[in-house]
C-alpha cells in the first residue's frame, strides 16, 4: 500500500508482508538499497506504527537515514524533540509555542486539550493533542487522486518580452497538458502564478465552462490571464511563471465536442502525445519555442 505524499516524499503500509518481504526493517534497508542502486539517489526511511511518527522518524534521520522507532519506545523518541518537529508546527506556531515556554513535543503532551485549542485554535490545538501522544488513526490510503496539475519556469532577473513569456506559457501548458492526458484527467479551473522582481506575488484564475485537457483550450485561457497581468509585469518585473490547472475530472467525463467545434483538437493532442511518448519529448516542437531563448526555458535536445 503506497500514497504519495509529495514529490518526494511517500506512505508505505507494509502490514502483513513479513512472510514474503521480511520485517519493516529489513523492507526499508532493501528499498534504500535499491533505489540508490537503480536511480543513484539516497532516501531517508522512518518506520514507525502511525503516519506522524513515520514522517516525523523520517524527518530526523534526514538526510541519507533510516530510523525505526520501536512500539515500546514511541513516546519516550517522541517527547524530547522540538515541537517543530510535530507535523503541522509551522514557524508561526511555533513562535506562539516558544512564547509560552513550550519548546518540546513532551510540553505539548502536558498541556490539556481545552487549553491547546484555546490558545491555538480548536482544530489545531485538537490535532497537536493527539499527535504529542501519538494518536493517528488515519490508514495509508492507496490510489489517491491527485487534486492539480503544475508546472513552474524561474526566469532569473533579466526583463522579459511578451512574446518570450508567452514562449515559457506554452512550454509550460504543453508539459501540464500532456501529463493530464496521460493520467485521463481534465480540469475546469486554470490558473497562472506569477513572481515579480520585487518577491511579491500574485495568482489569476479562470474557471472553463467544461472540464478539458485539451491543449488549445487551456492556452487560450492562460493567455488571456497573461495578457490582463501584463501592467503588473511591465511595473515589477517577472522572477517565476507557473501554470496550474485544478478542479479535476475524469477525462472520460468530459462532455464531448461535436466535429465542427474544434473537434480536431483532441485527436492532434493525442497524436502530439502518441509521437512524444515514443520518440522522446523534443521529437516534435512548437514554431514559437524555436526562437530567441528558447534555451532559458527547456532542457537542450539529447545530442
Amino acid at each position: 500500500m503506497v500514497e504519495k505524499l509529495s514529490i518526494d516524499e511517500a506512505f508505505l503500509d507494509v502490514r502483513g508482508l513479513e512472510r514474503i518481504k521480511g520485517s519493516p526493517r529489513d523492507i526499508a534497508i532493501r528499498l534504500r538499497r535499491e533505489v540508490r542502486e537503480r536511480v543513484g539517489l539516497p532516501i531517508t526511511v522512518g518506520v514507525a506504527t502511525t503516519r506522524s511518527l513515520a514522517k516525523v522518524a523520517s524527518g530526523v534521520a534526514t538526510p541519507d537515514g533510516l530510523l525505526v522507532v520501536a512500539p515500546e519506545r514511541e513516546l519516550a523518541f517522541l517527547h524530547p524533540l522540538p515541537v517543530e518537529r510535530l507535523w503541522g508546527v509551522g514557524p508561526a506556531t511555533a513562535r506562539r509555542l516558544h512564547d509560552r515556554g513550550i519548546t518540546k513535543v513532551g510540553h505539548v503532551a502536558l498541556i490539556p486539550e481545552p487549553a491547546l485549542e484555546a490558545m491555538l485554535g480548536r482544530a489545531l490545538g485538537r490535532k497537536l493533542h493527539a499527535l504529542a501522544h501519538n494518536r493517528d488513526p488515519r490508514a495509508v490510503r492507496a490510489g489517491r487522486r491527485r487534486r492539480s496539475f503544475g508546472a513552474q519556469s524561474a526566469l532569473g532577473r533579466s526583463s522579459r518580452s511578451p512574446d518570450a513569456l508567452d514562449t515559457v506559457i506554452v512550454s509550460l501548458v504543453d508539459r501540464v497538458t500532456r501529463r493530464m492526458r496521460a493520467s485521463g484527467r481534465a480540469g475546469r479551473t486554470v490558473a497562472l502564478r506569477l513572481r515579480f522582481g520585487d518577491f511579491s506575488r500574485a495568482m489569476r484564475s479562470q474557471t472553463l465552462v467544461e472540464p478539458t485537457a485539451g491543449t488549445a483550450k487551456i492556452l487560450a485561457a492562460l493567455r488571456a490571464l497573461l495578457r490582463a497581468a501584463m501592467p503588473m509585469i511591465h511595473e515589477r518585473g517577472i522572477t517565476l511563471v507557473g501554470v496550474t490547472v485544478t478542479n479535476l475530472d475524469s477525462h472520460t467525463a468530459a462532455q464531448l465536442v461535436l466535429p465542427f467545434d474544434d473537434g480536431d483538437a483532441t485527436a492532434l493532442d493525442a497524436v502530439i502525445d502518441h509521437v512524444r511518448d515514443r520518440f522522446g519529448t523534443y521529437a516534435l516542437t512548437r514554431a514559437v519555442q524555436l526562437g530567441e531563448g528558447l534555451g532559458t526555458f527547456l532542457e537542450p535536445p539529447p545530442t
